[in-house]
């Protein structure tokens, strides 16, 4: 039988209570009481996986033990279809195992009996919140119909952030700076907003302001005719002739020679061209993408950009972010640069070993998204297997060490750690007491873990190999 506590309200977040003893689920119910929540009733498992199924709640609070069902088959049952629900088991002292299989079954966390008000709130409410962001995120990823965007691949929040800037501003004319490390994507974040734009079906022309010679560099943009300048054997139509009615980008802009800043501007301020050593203009329809792996700012401070043209060009900004800040974005990357160079290679690549994706998620990628296409290239050049493993891997990456899972042991105590000497003990140990408990805690599951310290997993791995570091002589 399921009981709704009160009148229902649609607007609040939906906590189901799954407890065979109908005082307990009462005193839990009274715990969360003023807490903003629609809590409703379920004494036996039967009922509710009928109530879950009826109307998804946003919490489940699930006793371990029921009198016909299990806890533990209940969660499996959730797993098994997806359900998009977030649950949190009871368990009794001596049940920490219980607990931990639960966690491994996809529990994002468990309460010991007898537990206080105070723990119970603060883990609904943080349980509540993280569901609530993962549905943001599943939204997002169901109004763009793909795990990326026109090619660009990840479904992190970072990433969906961008996905949202290039939805809004591909409509419009206005101009767009895009700035990222080497390697994030600028390019292709560029050929997204064009591909998203009114001007699809016209041209996409990108000049490397950084890879061409300063002295041809006008030429590149403007054209030049016959005789401009030894070599010029005959006309020829610049970038900016080329891009007429799409998109001209202008990657590594920081790059560009403060005089051709100035015929830059002029061209920004009134789309009229002049080939080099010609004496006739004409106006040209452009929407202009900038981009660097510069501070544009600090650029103009330094006195290498005008500002003049920072203002023109720097409208609407897309910041994008490095790929050691995308969390699983390095997984989902690389599984599909893997299937693709498998392919191209004629491999027997499908995926990689837990070991593997743990290295790839512990690693700096200082490169970024180009480092870590290089890397499986040589991968799959040098190996042949069904799944990476994690030998297969550059040394450099097997510098330090980050296992899959940390094993479940008991936190040091602090008398065991070194004080200085006025007692104070220093920060990184009580942060290493604490990651490491919360990873034994989510029984050795390092996402979970990071979940729970509301930090990356990535940040955790990162961690752990300069911690393995520090003890190498």
């Amino acid at each position: 039988m399921v009981v709704e506590m009160g009148m229902a309200d649609a607007a609040l977040p939906k906590i189901l209570i799954v407890e065979d003893t109908p005082s307990m689920a009462e005193l839990y119910a009274a715990f969360l009481e003023g807490c903003g929540y629609d809590i409703r009733f379920a004494e036996t498992g039967r009922a509710a996986l009928a109530a879950i199924h009826a109307d998804i709640p946003a919490v489940v609070l699930l006793d371990i033990h029921l009198p016909d069902i299990s806890g533990l088959e209940i969660l499996r049952t959730i797993q098994a279809e997806g359900l998009p629900c977030a649950c949190v088991v009871i368990t009794a002292h001596g049940t920490i195992n219980v607990a931990v299989e639960a966690m491994q079954s996809g529990a994002r966390d468990f309460l010991v009996k007898p537990f206080s008000k105070d723990r119970l709130v603060v883990t609904v409410r943080n349980v509540a919140q993280h569901a609530s962001l993962e549905r943001i995120v599943a939204s997002l990823k169901d109004d763009f119909g793909r795990d990326g965007f026109f090619g660009i691949i990840g479904s992190s929040m970072p990433m969906q952030a961008v996905y949202r800037t290039i939805d809004s501003v591909a409509p419009s004319r206005a101009t767009v700076f895009i700035t990222g490390e080497s390697g994030t994507g600028k390019e292709m974040c560029a050929e997204a907003v064009h591909r998203a734009s009114p001007r699809r079906d016209k041209p996409f022309v990108a000049l490397n302001c950084g890879a061409i010679p300063r002295d041809l560099m006008e030429s590149e943009i403007f054209g030049h005719v016959k005789g401009a300048f030894t070599g010029a054997a005959a006309d020829r139509e610049g970038a900016a002739r080329r891009a007429d009615g799409g998109t001209l980008f202008l990657d590594e802009i920081c790059e560009m020679d403060l005089d051709l800043q100035t015929k830059l501007l002029r061209f920004v301020q009134t789309g009229m061209v002049q080939k080099v050593g010609g004496d006739r203009t004409e106006k040209v329809d452009v929407r202009f993408i900038c981009a660097t792996n510069k501070d544009p700012w600090a650029e103009v401070e330094a006195g290498r950009f005008r500002e003049d043209l920072y203002y023109r060009l720097h409208v609407i900004p897309i910041a994008l972010p490095p790929l050691r800040a995308r969390d699983a974005d390095v997984i989902e990357i690389a599984r599909e640069v893997l299937k693709r160079l498998a392919r191209e290679e004629g491999k027997s690549f499908q995926g990689f070993t837990a070991e593997a994706e743990a290295r790839l998620l512990a690693f700096h990628w200082p490169g970024n998204v180009r480092q870590l296409q290089n890397v499986l290239r040589n991968v799959v050049v040098l190996n042949d297997a069904e799944a990476v493993e994690v030998s297969m891997l550059p040394e450099a990456m097997m510098k330090g060490g980050a296992p899959l899972v940390a094993q479940a042991a008991p936190v040091p105590r602090a008398a065991a750690e070194p004080l200085t000497e006025d007692g104070i003990r220093p920060l990184w140990i009580t942060e290493k007491e604490t990651i490491e408990a919360a990873i034994a805690a989510c029984g050795g599951n390092v996402p979970r873990a990071a979940a729970r310290l509301e930090i990356s997993a990535s940040t955790i791995y990162r961690k752990k190999m300069a911690w393995d570091d520090a003890k190498s002589p």
